[in-house]
C-alpha cells in the first residue's frame, strides 16, 4: 500500500515559469509534451547545483528532493498547417548554405513553448526565513537553466510568479490541509499523472475477443480517436449512426524512461560513448499511459509528485506517479 505522507520538509513551488523552445519529440512514437524525465531531470540538476558548496544564506542541501509535481499552464507547438495539406509540421529554422552554396539538409526539431508550475518535495527542513531564501536561490539559479531542452524566460513581476517556500506538516490531515489550499494556486491548468491501471484494464478487456492483444494494443486503442457505428440512424433506417468513442478522461500515450535492450558494459568498454567513466547500456524508450486532470481533482500530494526509479539488474529506467495506487487506497478507505 502507498503512503499518501509526504516524508519531507518542505515544498518548493516554481510558479508559472515560460519555458521558450522545448523539446517536443520525447520519443520515437509520439509528439507533444515533454516526457516527465525531462522534468526529473531539471530537478535533479537544481539540486546538485544547490548541494555543491551552496554559497546563500540558507546553507545547502544535504538530503535532497523528494519528487516533482507537473502541472501545465499553456501549450504552444511551433507547428504549421500548409495550405492544402490536412496534417500539420513542424516550423524548422534554415540553416546556412554550404562550402559550394547549396542550402543544407533540414533536420527536423519538434519544439514547443511552455507555462509550467513545479511543485518540489524537498527532503532537508528551512524554517520560514531560510526556506523563503531557499525558493529565491533555487527559482534565480532554475532561470539560468534548460528544461526540455528549452530556455526558461525571465519571471514577470508579481506574487504570482515569485517561487514559495511551504513547510511541510509531519502528519496526513494538515498535508491535505495544505495541499487544498495550494492547489487552488495552480488553477487553471492540468496536472500530469500516471494512469497503469486503465491501461492494464482496457488490455483484460480486449483480451476477451482479442486473446494475443498486447499492452501496445491496449495504449493505441486508448489514444487515438475511435469513431465506432452505434446502430442504425433514427432519421434514415437504412443508414448507420456513426460517433466517437467517450474516453474516461483525457488521455495521451507517454514516455516514461528506457528498457535495456544490452548487456550492461564497463566504463570505457562501449567506443565513442558521451561519458567514458560510466557504466553504458543500449536502449529502448518505455511507453505508459498518462492523463491530464484537474488539480483540484487531487485529494492529496502524493498523487501529484513523480520520482525517478532505476534497477540495473532487469535493465528499467524510468519515471513513475503513484496517482492510481493513492486514489484506490483513498478510495477503499485505507488512507
Amino acid at each position: 500500500m502507498i503512503n499518501p505522507l509526504i516524508d519531507a520538509g518542505g515544498l518548493l513551488v516554481l510558479p508559472r515559469l515560460q519555458v521558450q523552445n522545448a523539446n517536443a519529440i520525447s520519443g520515437p512514437l509520439t509528439w507533444g509534451f515533454p516526457a516527465p524525465t525531462a522534468f526529473t531531470g531539471f530537478v535533479h540538476a537544481l539540486e546538485r547545483r544547490l548541494s555543491e558548496g551552496s554559497p546563500y544564506d540558507f546553507g545547502e542541501v544535504r538530503e535532497g528532493f523528494g519528487g516533482v509535481g507537473i502541472v501545465c499552464h499553456g501549450f504552444r507547438p511551433q507547428v504549421a498547417q500548409p495550405a492544402g495539406r490536412r496534417t500539420r509540421v513542424f516550423c524548422l529554422t534554415r540553416n546556412p548554405v554550404g562550402k559550394d552554396g547549396a542550402p543544407m539538409a533540414l533536420v527536423e526539431e519538434g519544439r514547443v513553448h511552455l507555462e509550467i508550475t513545479l511543485i518540489i518535495a524537498v527532503k532537508d527542513g528551512f524554517g520560514e526565513y531560510d526556506g523563503g531564501e531557499f525558493a529565491r536561490a533555487a527559482h534565480h539559479l532554475a532561470q539560468g537553466m534548460r528544461l526540455a531542452g528549452g530556455s526558461i524566460l525571465p519571471a514577470r513581476r508579481g506574487d504570482r510568479h515569485e517561487a514559495r517556500w511551504q513547510v511541510l506538516p509531519d502528519d496526513l490531515d494538515r498535508q491535505n490541509d495544505l495541499f487544498r489550499k495550494l492547489r487552488r494556486r495552480l488553477l487553471p491548468g492540468f496536472a500530469l499523472v500516471q494512469r497503469d491501471d486503465l491501461l492494464a484494464e482496457h488490455l483484460a478487456e480486449i483480451r476477451v475477443q482479442q486473446p494475443a492483444a498486447t499492452a501496445l494494443d491496449a495504449l493505441l486503442d486508448l489514444s487515438r480517436l475511435n469513431i465506432e457505428p452505434a446502430g442504425p440512424d433514427p432519421a434514415k433506417p437504412e443508414e448507420t449512426l456513426w460517433q466517437v468513442r467517450k474516453r474516461p478522461g483525457w488521455l495521451v500515450p507517454l514516455p516514461v524512461g528506457y528498457a535495456g535492450i544490452s548487456p550492461l558494459y564497463r566504463p570505457g568498454e562501449v567506443g565513442n560513448a558521451r561519458d567514458g567513466r560510466t557504466p553504458f547500456r543500449f536502449v529502448e524508450s518505455l511507453y505508459s499511459l498518462g492523463q491530464w486532470i484537474g488539480p483540484h481533482h487531487l485529494e492529496h500530494l502524493r498523487q501529484l509528485l513523480w520520482h525517478p526509479e532505476a534497477d540495473a539488474e532487469s535493465g528499467i529506467y524510468r519515471c513513475v506517479n503513484h496517482y492510481s495506487e493513492a486514489t484506490a487506497n483513498a478510495r477503499a478507505g485505507l488512507v
